[in-house]
């Protein structure tokens, strides 16, 4: 059995004692008893209070003394009975006494050790019960402080209560009013939808007539180009001979006055053919500018066609009216992407400065209208559509400082 066993076993026999009648002396001294005999533990003021749960600071020494003042009689009576001789006794005796009083010297230092520790024990268990009067305080006022604000959210509730069963009768007629408009919007949606689907069947056929228009473009530009090439060929072909005989006429200009005439006229014949080769190579050269400039305007309608990506322009001009008058949900922005962004006019001032002039940006396929003045911004969007949208909304982004 070990010592908490013990210990416990001691308890029991102390509470069986309590309830036969004893008092606290004979349960101070049984303790003691115990301890000393059957533990071999020094009876202590904190070791008996522990067993007994009874008994004062000053009333459990005593008992203590009380049970060191049996074991000393019976001792004595023990030494007393044999015979001893005379100088034993004395020597016994003065050893005990000697022993006696060294035990009592070792009790006082233990029970002043003690004592100290018991009353620090009791300092810090005095000052717990005024920290624990002074949290108990606090939670009393917490508690009203609680109650109060219970009551006020009690009242808050009913207040909710009644708000939300008058949203719940306006949100049955707002959903009944959503769904009306919803079947409409899907009925909408799905007439567009097909007229979407004509109008890309006829841009297909108008993108085939560009494609062709523009090869044959392209053919009738390499073929002036060459015409151009040989009448440049052929005038530097008929020129150089006639050069030469200049040249020629000239050296025997010096030596023959009379053929001075004759080399003049053909001078002037070869000037005259030489103007003429020069004003039809003009006019190659303005045919082929008004070639150039009739690619260009088609390479720019071909771009225009190309950026309205086949939707007609009434479609377009639909969902940019929509889009401005903020009935497209930005899933359907998304789903329309950049198929209306050919038919999009960027504003020409910022709608909330009035005197910028926005200026579009496109980054990482993602559009940007801003303004310079103040800064007022659309924030990326998907689509050239989605960017005016936003920043004409009065809820756009704006990177003011």
């Amino acid at each position: 059995m070990n010592l908490d066993d013990e210990r416990q076993a001691i308890r029991q026999e102390l509470e069986s004692l309590r309830e036969s009648g004893a008092r606290r002396q004979e349960l101070s001294l049984h303790a003691c008893k115990r301890l000393f005999f059957d533990l071999g533990i020094r009876p202590t003021l904190a070791a008996v209070r522990d067993l007994t749960q009874t008994g004062s600071a000053s009333d459990i020494p005593k008992d203590i003394d009380s049970f060191w003042e049996r074991i000393r009689s019976a001792s004595r009576v023990r030494v007393g009975a044999g015979s001893i001789p005379k100088a034993l006794e004395d020597r016994a005796g003065e050893l005990l006494g000697a022993m006696f009083e060294e035990a009592i010297a070792h009790a006082r230092s233990s029970f002043e050790t003690e004592r100290t520790a018991n009353q620090a024990l009791i300092d810090a268990a005095q000052q717990e019960i005024r920290e624990a009067d002074i949290r108990r305080q606090a939670s009393e006022d917490a508690i009203s402080r609680s109650e109060a604000r219970a009551d006020m959210a009690w009242e808050r509730v009913r207040a909710l209560e009644a708000e939300l069963a008058l949203a719940n009768s306006h949100g049955a007629a707002h959903q009944d009013g959503l769904q009306a408009s919803m079947r409409r919007i899907e009925t909408e949606n799905e007439s567009l939808r097909k007229r979407l689907d004509t109008e890309q069947a006829t841009n297909a056929g108008l993108r085939d007539r560009i494609d062709a228009l523009h090869i044959e473009m392209r053919h009738s530009t390499e073929h002036y180009a060459q015409q151009i090439k040989d009448a440049v060929a052929e005038a530097e072909r008929r020129v150089k001979p006639m050069l030469v005989e200049l040249d020629s006429l000239r050296s025997m200009a010096t030596n023959y006055q009379s053929g001075l005439r004759d080399a003049s006229r053909k001078e002037f014949d070869f000037i005259q053919q030489v103007s003429a080769a020069k004003a039809r190579g003009d006019r190659l050269e303005a045919q082929v500018r008004t070639q150039s400039d009739e690619l260009d305007t088609l390479t720019a309608e071909l771009t225009t066609l190309r950026a309205q990506q086949g939707i007609d322009p009434a479609i377009a001009a639909l969902l940019c009216a929509q889009a401005d008058a903020g009935r497209l949900s930005a899933a359907e922005m998304a789903a329309i992407g950049t198929l209306a962004d050919g038919h999009v006019v960027l504003p020409s001032r910022c709608p909330k400065c009035e005197e910028g002039e926005p200026e579009l940006s496109q980054v990482d396929h993602r559009y940007e209208l801003q303004c310079p003045e103040c800064e007022h911004s659309s924030g990326p969007g998907q689509s050239r559509l989605e960017a005016v949208t936003r920043f004409l909304s009065p809820n756009a982004v704006s990177t003011e400082v």
